[in-house]
């Protein structure tokens, strides 16, 4: 195997990230690393230092679990005498060979190839083997900062490099594109069928008005599902669907796919949607009751019939061997139009008239929706991107909660407390429950305040987490409240973050758990309920 790149220093690479706080000093240690090696080692490298063993696009997973290697490491044994050093190739295979043992003793395969992996590696390799198997490498690099060193090393620009990168959901060939013979071709990477590629992403408003100013006085307005968005490929009779994040989900939603023969009109097409659970009175059900669907793979009927779906689609990108994503939305819509009945398409509407969408908006809460979606008529659709051309726009709820505990963080809020627990009270018990965490909404400058008045606070701490006494008291923004066996309080709320820090308030004034609870339970005056989610007591 050609390529003769030592792991250890892939691995010495990422010590240094940790090490440095520079986002310019990130991006120059990476692009001068990556300007080193040979034509073959970019791509597996990339994916690496990112913590991705294989592409976002390619479904392919090691099926280890933290048990078996907890397990493995144990009886691994260092070689003294190293006959052959990793490199990076050499990692990779092995990596790959683990991927794909099969058959009737593959985990003992499985399980014997990590083994002889490890036992090869110097202590620091084997830290950043297995950083990257559970994907946790925190050093602060993630796919935006990786592009741009990618760039810096090719001088190709960014912009183009994201394009290609969102297109094909492959970093690693992106890079290897860049630093090869291969540079031309980035500029013609296209839609290519059953290839998953990433969806166009929209801003976060609560103003209405600001949205009609944004898309010069109007706008298209659809339903915000509270489901699960998928891009649905057709060529002839077959159909694969996809989820956001770029994973085949076909098989667990076979109605979907039927649905998609029969009622799209087009020999090839690649359609957007979202597909919602829904209950017996056909309002929808909860995100998580929509999850237990997404991840099932066996007795897949079974659960259909307990959880049946809705597919809405929205979008149509490729239709019949042209693609369509420079085209502006408007047409976009009319031509998902023409091969496909309305009745399974987002209802939206077209306005200039802030009380019309502001009807709108209520009329999809009514029926138990997030919100709206508000689109520019002449938005083309830009895959991985998040601009002003879309925005969602869905109500907030808010609590006061108190800081219970936060972590450390890392890369650029490495020694800085960043990742909170937030706590409601219980008034029976005076117990602070925690309900979730976040580490959205401060500043820089927030965040090391704050660290110093969290570490006056601590109670005890373990080697990640540092536990308070529960009196900084802050405002969370939130737009949901779901269950969940993680905390004391079965609850977490969805999508949270600190909008203030409330000074104002003593940790007795903040809000109780019945609050949260009685949150939760109010959502069902609009939404399903699935017969295992019972209602929460006050």
């Amino acid at each position: 195997m050609s390529g003769t790149t030592l792991f250890i220093e892939l691995a010495t690479l990422c010590e240094h990230l940790v090490e440095t706080t520079s986002r310019k000093k990130k991006t120059h240690l990476i692009s001068d690393f990556l300007l080193k090696l040979e034509g073959r080692e970019v791509a597996p490298s990339t994916l690496l230092i990112i913590g991705q063993i294989f592409p976002e696009s390619e479904k392919k997973v090691l099926k280890i679990g933290f048990a078996t290697i907890s397990k493995v490491i144990k009886s691994v044994k260092q070689s003294v005498l190293l006959k052959e050093p990793l490199t990076i190739l050499r990692v990779h295979d092995f990596l790959n060979k683990i991927v794909t043992a099969a058959g009737p003793k593959s985990r003992q395969r499985k399980e014997s190839l990590l083994e002889s992996l490890l036992s090869q590696a110097k202590p620091m390799e084997a830290k950043w083997i297995l950083k990257s198997i559970f994907g946790e490498m925190q050093h602060g690099v993630s796919e935006g900062l990786i592009l741009e060193a990618i760039a810096e090393a090719s001088t190709i620009d960014t912009e183009l490099l994201r394009r290609a990168y969102a297109l094909t959901g492959n970093i690693g060939r992106v890079a290897e594109m860049a630093l090869s013979r291969e540079q031309g071709d980035l500029s013609k990477i296209g839609i290519q069928l059953f290839r998953p590629f990433k969806p166009m992403l929209a801003e976060t408003s609560y103003d209405l008005g600001e949205v009609l100013k944004e898309h010069n006085g109007v706008t298209a307005l659809e339903y915000k599902f509270d489901g699960a968005r998928v891009q649905i490929h057709k060529k002839e009779g077959r159909v694969r669907v996809f989820s956001r994040r770029l994973s085949d989900v076909t098989d667990s939603l076979p109605e979907v796919e039927e649905l998609i023969k029969k009622e799209v009109k087009a020999r090839e097409a690649v359609v957007e949607g979202e597909v919602v659970a829904v209950g017996k009175n056909g309002q929808p059900l909860p995100f998580q009751d929509l999850m237990r669907r997404f991840k099932r793979m066996h007795q897949v009927e079974k659960l259909a019939e307990e959880i049946p779906l809705k597919l809405y689609l929205f979008d149509i990108l490729y239709l019949d061997g042209k693609s369509l994503i420079e085209a502006p939305y408007r047409e976009r819509r009319n031509r998902l139009s023409e091969v496909c009945d309305d009745v399974y398409l987002a209802k939206r509407i077209v306005t200039r008239n802030i009380r019309e969408a502001e009807g709108f908006l209520k009329e999809a809460l009514r029926e138990g929706h997030e919100g709206v979606l508000a689109k520019d008529l002449e938005s083309a659709y830009t895959p991985g991107r998040r601009r002003k051309m879309w925005f969602k726009i869905k109500p907030m709820e808010f609590l006061d909660l108190a800081i219970l505990a936060a972590d450390w963080g890392y890369g650029r809020r490495t020694d800085w407390l960043s990742d909170y627990y937030l706590a409601a009270l219980n008034e029976e018990t005076g117990e602070y429950l925690i309900v979730g965490k976040t580490f959205k909404g401060l500043t820089d400058e927030e965040f090391k305040e704050m660290t110093r008045r969290l570490l006056k606070l601590k109670v005890s701490e373990t080697k990640h987490t540092v536990y308070v006494k529960p009196k900084v008291v802050v405002e969370v923004a939130f737009n949901e409240v779901q269950r969940s066996p993680r905390y004391k309080s079965g609850l977490a709320l969805r999508f949270a973050r600190i909008t203030r820090i409330r000074d104002d308030k003593a940790p007795e004034d903040v809000d109780t758990i019945e609050m949260v609870r009685r949150l939760y339970n109010r959502q069902f005056l609009h939404k399903s309920r699935f017969r295992g989610a019972g209602r929460i007591t006050v």
